[in-house]
């Protein structure tokens, strides 16, 4: 497995990680033996760079991956995030980065993950109501209480990248980022590379869809959350289907498969970017990991830019309230 260093002095993660929330939430069905499976398999291959949250489930996600690395912590550089508050019920409640809870989050989540220390705490989402310096500030005590190695940020907007890095360094920036969601080229990135912060992509596969799941919405269960979002609905999801179409006869080309493809064109984007595709069975991990493999020339890689340029993909990548919390 090929690595790559989280921030200037983090440890080695490998190229591509694994995201866990697919496993818990948000998908439909779940299967936890299975999960059980993926998780193990995904470490015997050399992917070490497991991701998940408390929001996940809720909590039942970090139950889920502290069960799966017991008897293997030492070979798991382990991320998990707080900010977003949801009930057992599910019921979102709200962000929070107040001091008092991010302690209280913390300490939740090694007590589900049963560690003593989670390498790297993200803040999942800004608060707007709670400055990021007092947010960042009680996250670096955690440093300092031996509780958190690495701090990190998701959804963050530049400007608030550089006011909490000024507070304690930041060493990986967690955003959305594939072919068809590309805006952190304009100034996360940027600003990423300018501090010396890795970029975490989460859905680099378009939560499935650039993978070739899909041909018809029909195909997601009743309480896939996907159903929900602009990207796979009406005329939206029969403009991005036309544009998978294309990605599909490149990688037919290239002797791959479109999720490779995909994964390929995240990977070449930079030595500082880390993709953590999301799956809940080994088949599935087995395909991502092999986009390591897919070499890409100049040719293709422009290529595949002229068929998904900036704003290319049809529909906002989360409805209206999720874009609302996002880029702050």
């Amino acid at each position: 497995m090929r690595t790559r260093t989280l921030g200037p002095d983090g440890p080695e993660v490998s190229s591509i990680g694994l995201g866990c929330m697919g496993m818990s939430a948000f998908y439909g069905a779940t299967d936890e033996p299975e999960a059980l499976r993926t998780i193990q398999r995904a470490l015997d291959l050399g992917c070490n760079f497991l991701d998940t949250s408390d929001m996940y489930g809720p909590h039942t996600n970090e139950r889920l991956v502290g069960k799966a690395i017991a008897d293997r912590r030492n070979k798991v550089v382990l991320c998990t995030k707080f900010a977003n508050i949801r009930n057992e019920a599910g019921k979102f409640l709200g962000v929070s980065g107040h001091p008092d809870y991010v302690r209280r989050a913390c300490d939740a989540s090694l007590a589900r993950l049963k560690v003593d220390c989670i390498d790297l705490y993200y803040q999942h989402r800004v608060d707007p109501k709670t400055p990021i310096e007092e947010t960042v500030g009680a996250m670096a005590e955690l440093v300092k209480a031996g509780k958190i190695r690495h701090l990190g940020l998701s959804e963050a907007a530049a400007n608030t990248v550089r006011r909490a890095h000024k507070v304690h360094p930041i060493s990986a920036l967690q955003t959305e980022y594939s072919l068809w969601s590309r805006d952190p080229e304009e100034q996360i990135l940027p600003t990423c590379r300018e501090l010396g912060i890795t970029f975490v992509a989460y859905s680099p596969l378009g939560r499935g869809f650039l993978a070739g799941q899909f041909d018809s919405t029909d195909q997601l269960a009743p309480d896939d959350w996907r159903r929900n979002n602009p990207r796979f609905q009406g005329d939206n999801f029969a403009k991005n289907l036309s544009l998978l179409q294309q990605l599909q006869s490149l990688a037919t080309e290239k002797k791959c498969t479109p999720a490779q493809l995909a994964l390929a064109w995240v990977l070449a984007q930079g030595d500082d970017i880390v993709p953590i595709p999301g799956t809940r069975k080994i088949e599935r991990l087995r395909e991502n990991l092999g986009a390591r493999d897919v070499d890409l020339t100049a040719n293709d890689l422009k290529r595949m830019n002229d068929l998904f340029p900036h704003n290319i993909a049809a529909g906002t990548r989360y409805p209206e309230a999720g874009m609302r919390s996002v880029n702050l």
